[in-house]
């Protein structure tokens, strides 16, 4: 026997509690407005139940519910959870609270919590009080690694959340994640009842070995040319020989193992002669050299026609500056005038043609003025051939500059190539090359005769034939067939009750693609390619419900209840919320139907919570509904007098 949900809690600062009931064994709908809360729920209970993220969403929840907490049952025996909100920055809280208490006792005052189980302990405590065994390890397909089953993958059959409830790619909770699905694939089998867990433990050990096998053999091939007995040491005593590091043996005799490796230790003691060094200079270092003369003397090349072009501009901007004066000045020709014109009273003012006592004297300067600018502008003239003579020189040194580098360039390279290729013929470069195989065979052969791989493929192979034999049939193979076979039974029989697609075909789940698949005679037709969202919903119901009715009847630990959230959202018209008729209504009133006769077919030991839109003035709906939470009645799951801005949050 497992647990069901009593109650939902939150704590405010102050130490308020807020508490929304639930009736075991029965529908629980809560229905009202949007954002009022009420898909917070099942994201506390998801959080209360060992969440490794802080998943629950809305601003009134994260600033101002301190504590969430859930009271679940399971006969007489109930326990109180609670789980702090995250302090400050931290992404989640890892403490938690878990009190057992009397049944029927409410959730306790603040000021009694503490917080001071850890997330791991807390799972394991919520794993045995649904009651999972522990020891029971199962392997996951494509891992070495194996899982324990936990109250978190029972999770996996009791939420549906808003953008599950009705995903024609998604199945169960959680399968958009990547880690989810592995552990999906595992659990469904044991939660199922087709797993017996000494089989999963062989199977897992089986597959262990088999592994080990393969790497034994890979690692004993990797040794085997280290051994004495290898053709390998004795090729390398050939490449010796030739080498000149050992003389050869004596002919006719033929060299045992122990020999070779003797001698081939001498090989890596020999002392290779250096070569001689070349006489005169080396042709290689002289053209090194005069490239680094070639590019000191181009660098000194561009600075110096960096620096001719600065003064061309310079003057080019001078000039420009000396010719608009020279224009200025000589402006309608009124210094010739000036010159020109004398009277008994004296000369005229060059400017404005008035007698004027030093008119001459400014005249004069005038004059003065235009006979330097002109001086000027005939020096600045003359200098500019030659600038631009000396530019185009030094722009032709460059461009030889730059072609002598390229023939350098080539040169090097000729030169280089050719000194690797002697030195491949050098006979001291090979005697070095061979030294240092012959080094690396040695090192390693020591490293495998310090650590010898032990040969256990006798061993390894007779223990996994032996396992193999003890699980040659496939029971448990036949035993999930079997199982399968009776929930989509059940699966169908709700699909026919709810009209939906291919009512009339076989339905089965598929363990390994974690969807449904209708069997028809153009093939088989998995869930997404089944239709409307009225389809995809009521398969997701008819699945559930089917699931747990069979979870029932075989004991399985799986939590005793399930959680939707809003499915009235798939492909019901608005009127259907109001309370208005139509197909759509019948419709929905239909699936709350199926829910409540498979919660009855169970006698008290399932609890559905839906979290719901619509509110239907019908049975089973009505008698169902225990709040709602309106902006018109001022409901909600956090009451309105706790949502404070103060100045200093």
């Amino acid at each position: 026997m497992t647990f069901q949900i009593r109650a939902i809690s939150i704590y405010s600062r102050d130490g308020e509690i807020r508490t929304v009931p639930f009736q075991t064994g029965s529908l629980n709908i809560i229905t009202g407005d949007s954002r009022r809360g009420k898909s917070a729920l099942l994201t506390i209970v998801d959080y209360c139940l060992g969440s490794d993220d802080f998943v629950i969403r809305g601003a009134a929840l994260r600033n101002f519910v301190h504590v969430f907490a859930l009271t679940i049952a399971k006969g007489d025996e109930q326990l109180f959870v609670a789980r702090p909100a995250p302090v400050g920055k931290a992404a989640t809280n890892t403490t938690f609270c878990i009190v057992s208490q009397a049944h029927g006792a409410p959730p306790p005052d603040y000021a009694n919590l503490t917080f001071s189980m850890p997330l791991d302990v807390a799972k394991k405590v919520l794993s045995r009080f649904t009651g999972i065994d522990p020891s029971v390890q199962l392997p996951v397909a494509r891992s070495p690694r194996q899982l324990s089953p936990s109250v978190r993958h029972g999770l996996f059959f009791c939420l549906q959340e808003q953008n599950e409830v009705a995903n024609q790619d998604l199945l169960f909770h959680g399968q958009m994640d990547d880690f989810h699905r592995p552990a999906l694939r595992a659990m469904l089998p044991y939660f199922l009842g087709a797993v017996d867990p000494e089989r999963a433990q062989l199977e897992h050990r089986l597959r262990l070995l088999r592994r080990q096998l393969i790497e034994q053999q890979e690692h004993l091939r990797a040794a085997r040319p280290f051994q004495h007995a290898s053709g390998t040491a004795a090729g390398l005593h050939g490449e010796a020989v030739e080498a000149n590091l050992l003389t050869p043996a004596p002919a006719g005799r033929l060299l045992s193992n122990d020999e070779i490796v003797d001698r081939l230790r001498q090989a890596v003691e020999t002392t290779v002669p250096d070569a001689e060094p070349p006489a005169g200079e080396d042709p290689l270092s002289a053209l090194n050299a005069t490239r680094r003369d070639l590019r000191e003397a181009y660098s000194r090349t561009r600075v110096r026609i960096s620096n001719l072009k600065t003064i061309a501009r310079e003057k080019d901007d001078f000039l420009g500056q000396v010719q608009e004066q020279h224009a200025r000045l000589a402006t309608l020709g009124l210094l010739q005038r000036a010159h020109s014109e004398m009277t008994p009273q004296g000369e005229l003012c060059p400017v404005c043609g008035s007698h004027a006592s030093d008119a001459g004297q400014v005249a004069q300067i005038m004059r003065r003025d235009l006979e330097r600018l002109d001086a000027e502008m005939s020096a600045m003239g003359e200098a500019t051939p030659d600038i631009n003579a000396r530019i185009a020189d030094e722009e032709g040194a460059l461009a030889d500059l730059r072609s002598a580098l390229a023939r350098n360039q080539e040169e090097i390279e000729v030169l280089s190539a050719g000194q690797r290729a002697a030195a491949q013929e050098d006979p001291q470069h090979r005697a070095a090359v061979v030294q240092g195989r012959i080094s690396l065979f040695l090192d390693t052969m020591a490293r495998h005769a310090q650590d010898p791989v032990e040969d256990r493929r006798e061993e390894l192979a007779m223990e996994i034939a032996s396992l193999e034999e003890r699980l040659g049939n496939s029971a448990q193979e036949d035993l999930l067939s079997s199982y399968l076979s009776l929930v989509n039974q059940k699966i169908q029989s709700k699909a026919v009750a709810l009209e939906l697609e291919h009512h009339s075909d076989p339905i089965r789940l598929d363990p390994r693609a974690l969807t449904l698949i209708a069997d028809t005679r153009r093939g088989p037709v998995k869930m997404p390619e089944m239709g409307s969202g009225h389809n995809y919903l009521g398969y997701h119901i008819a699945t559930m419900l089917s699931l747990h009715e069979w979870f029932n009847e075989i004991h399985s630990p799986v939590p005793r209840f399930l959680i939707l959230d809003q499915p009235s959202q798939a492909g019901f018209p608005d009127e259907t919320r109001g309370g208005g008729f139509g197909s759509a209504r019948a419709t929905l009133l239909n699936l709350y139907e199926t829910i409540h006769l498979s919660i009855e077919s169970l006698a008290g030991a399932f609890q559905v919570i839906v979290l719901e839109h619509a509110d239907l003035d019908d049975e089973p709906f009505r008698s169902a509904v225990r709040a709602r939470w309106k902006r018109s009645n001022g409901e909600a799951l956090v009451p309105e007098h706790w949502i404070t801005y103060d100045s200093d949050e």
